[in-house]
């Protein structure tokens, strides 16, 4: 996983201003609340307390991101970051409904609420002010670093500038003499806690499940991949997030007669676009076909075809007899179609014909069901020696097929 430095530390930095912030914001709130008898304010102290978890769970993303993986963590440590959202997601829901039962209780019992004076409401518009300011500090960094996790936080802060603007009108309210407002104002701001902490619970167990992306992001990242230059298909693409990163596995078609080498460069192409075109893309693992076997299962299950020494010594035993066994000067191993292609490489200078081989390798080897057919290539200038005549090389690939007429 690779990391950016700067974009880290730019991270780091506002969001420990963010935790500065809420911090102080919090404990002054839930103090003069406390002192003034106002429910409201001191629920949205403990609101303040919520959106330092939410600090803190960007700090922890920002750290576990940038050390990327390790020799016991080899797709990096999102799941840890996932797994303590689970939790403290939990935690908000049963402070929520904590604050709103006793706020209930307390309107219920008619208790004689103060009112809470001109320092409460100062202090609830200089947090209205502050989270306003931290809104937009924070969405002009994250836009500016490209980060969609601090982009969402800088949401997060709009969301407690609307719950202390509740807070706000409950103690203007209870200040001339409608306390009620006060007890009622303090049931909303708990919902809002609980809200925070159901989204952080729905998003944490989605990921756990392996969720995947959106059905169309999921055909955008396919139209990007078919548009590279030699793919002829795309298939059993999945994708998974973790911690704010996306993960993908695809498979690629491609032509079943080119070289193994440029199979997997249209591959590094099909990876290298889609990283570009989708920033939070981290983890790619892409499978190279020489058809498309969509639907067909896992290969890998299922009785497979022979390799090639096994291939090699059904084709001896059968050949070897033959005049023209002594200039095969390589063999080229085609699986296609649940069967293998023999291609047979003969020098250009030889005087065998091309079809008369095909035919007479064809009878000879008949008994042999896995065998689709021959085909015949002639080499350019690379003389036939004793060392390569009857072992062909343990690789031989269509790379060299500029070298080939016939």
């Amino acid at each position: 996983m690779q990391t950016n430095p700067k974009k880290h530390q730019a991270t780091k930095r506002v969001t420990l201003l963010s935790v500065a912030v809420n911090t102080l914001l919090g404990v002054a709130k839930i103090i003069v609340g406390w002192i003034v008898g106002s429910a409201a304010l001191v629920a949205d102290g403990i609101h303040s307390f919520s959106d330092l978890v939410t600090d803190c769970f960007v700090l922890a993303a920002s750290h576990y991101g940038h050390q990327g993986p390790d020799l016991d963590h080899h797709y990096g440590h999102g799941r840890i970051e996932t797994l303590a959202t689970l939790f403290l997601g939990s935690v908000l829901i049963f402070v929520a409904g904590g604050i709103a039962w006793s706020s209930l209780q307390r309107l219920f019992s008619s208790a004689e609420i103060p009112p809470p004076g001109v320092w409460a409401i100062l202090l609830t518009a200089l947090a209205l002010l502050s989270k306003e300011w931290l809104f937009h500090l924070t969405r002009r960094v994250g836009r500016r670093v490209g980060s969609k996790m601090l982009e969402a936080n800088a949401w997060h802060h709009r969301s407690d500038v609307l719950s202390t603007g509740v807070v706000m009108v409950a103690l203007v309210g209870s200040q001339f003499g409608a306390t009620w407002i006060d007890t009622v104002a303090a049931v909303i701001v708990g919902l809002m806690v609980g809200k925070v902490g159901w989204n952080l619970l729905w998003e944490s167990s989605r990921e756990l499940v392996d969720t995947a992306l959106p059905v169309a992001t999921q055909e955008e990242m396919r139209q990007e991949a078919m548009s590279v230059s030699g793919v002829q298909g795309i298939h059993d693409l999945r994708t998974r997030q973790s911690a704010g990163h996306t993960m993908l596995d695809l498979h690629v078609v491609v032509s079943p007669r080119i070289s193994v080498s440029e199979g997997h460069e249209i591959g590094n192409e099909v990876s290298r676009r889609l990283r570009n075109a989708f920033p939070a893309l981290t983890d790619l693992t892409f499978h190279i076909d020489p058809e498309d076997d969509a639907g067909g299962g896992d290969p890998s299950r299922f009785p497979g075809l022979p390799l090639r020494p096994e291939v090699e010594a059904a084709l001896e035993q059968r050949w070897a007899t033959l005049d023209v066994w002594p200039e095969i000067r390589e063999i080229e191993l085609h699986y296609l179609d649940d069967a293998v292609t023999v291609v047979i490489c003969l020098d250009e200078p030889s005087p065998f014909d091309s079809g008369t081989v095909i035919r007479r390798l064809e009878d000879r080897a008949r008994d042999i069901d896995w065998l689709s057919h021959v085909e015949v290539r002639r080499l350019a200038g690379r003389p036939l020696t004793d060392g390569n005549r009857k072992t062909p090389p343990p690789s031989s690939t269509s790379s060299t097929a500029s070298q080939v007429t016939d």
